[in-house]
């Protein structure tokens, strides 16, 4: 597999997508409002200019398509290559809002993306001016425009939803970006606030002389100590807190020596229920 057979195949796999982006043109031509064509053309010509472009995507193609081989074909399809690549890096400076308009429906503004497919085209039909047979004999050289073709997608922003969204959603689905965070305990933020809800927070607020100052689980339940003053003694006010139930009224309380460990004041009745 040669040069001269990877430039006799160019001009099948050039063709086909001037067909495509002709085709795009033609059943759309509202598009070319969307695109740079009513700032350079003038808003009454723009649709004009549009098709008119498509019928020469169509014409070329039809000739690098058909036989008999002729290196004009070529040429034209690099001479559009440069009109392309021309049009686009103007629509990115001037009017940086225009889309593509190359071929279907996309309102995303023209990005490096359409200008590489653009030099592609090109740097392809170049190579197609070299070839000195048609593309029926490339042979074995065919296998490359797979490769080339695969490429072309991958620049083309208007075929991203066959192929790019679902490889998103398929590596979303495996990576599972969620994973690990599920979690059964509660978040303390959430114990935090049924605790200052509860009659057992009440009791003890004017001891308190603190935020949260521990925290810890042990089986069924969670507890928060604060710093505290009984009776002007360093103190550890407690709080249990249960993990099966939510009732403001089961949290408990106790508060303790800070020395010897003691309990000093634990509310009677709270500590009766449950």
């Amino acid at each position: 597999m040669g040069t001269e057979q990877v430039a006799a195949a160019q001009p099948l796999l050039i063709g086909v997508l001037l067909l495509w982006s002709s085709y795009g043109k033609f059943r759309d031509p509202q598009q070319a409002d969307r695109t740079a064509l009513p700032r350079l053309v003038g808003d009454s010509r723009a649709k004009l200019a549009y098709q008119a472009v498509a019928a020469l995507e169509a014409l070329i193609a039809v000739g690098l398509l058909a036989p008999p081989f002729t290196a004009i074909e070529a040429v034209a399809a690099a001479a559009l290559g440069v009109g392309f690549t021309g049009f686009l890096v103007y629509s990115k400076v001037v009017v940086p809002e225009a889309s593509c308009g190359c071929a279907g429906k996309s309102a995303k503004p023209v990005g490096y993306r359409a200008i590489a497919r653009a030099l592609l085209l090109l740097a392809t039909a170049v190579l197609a001016t070299t070839a000195t047979a048609g593309w029926w004999s490339a042979g074995p050289a065919l296998v490359v425009l797979v490769v080339e073709a695969a490429v072309f997608v991958m620049l083309s922003g208007e075929l991203d939803r066959y192929w790019l969204l679902p490889i998103r959603r398929f590596r979303i689905r495996l990576s599972h970006p969620y994973a690990g965070t599920a979690s059964s305990t509660t978040p303390l933020a959430a114990t935090q606030r049924r605790v200052l809800l509860s009659p057992a927070y009440r009791a003890v607020d004017g001891m308190l002389r603190s935020d949260i100052h521990d925290y810890w689980d042990d089986e069924d339940w969670r507890y928060l100590s604060y710093i505290a003053r009984y009776d002007d003694r360093p103190a550890t006010a407690v709080f249990a807190v249960p993990h099966g139930d939510s009732a403001p009224e089961s949290v408990r309380v106790a508060v303790v020596d800070e020395t010897s460990g003691l309990t000093l004041y634990r509310p009677t009745v709270l500590a009766t229920t449950g």
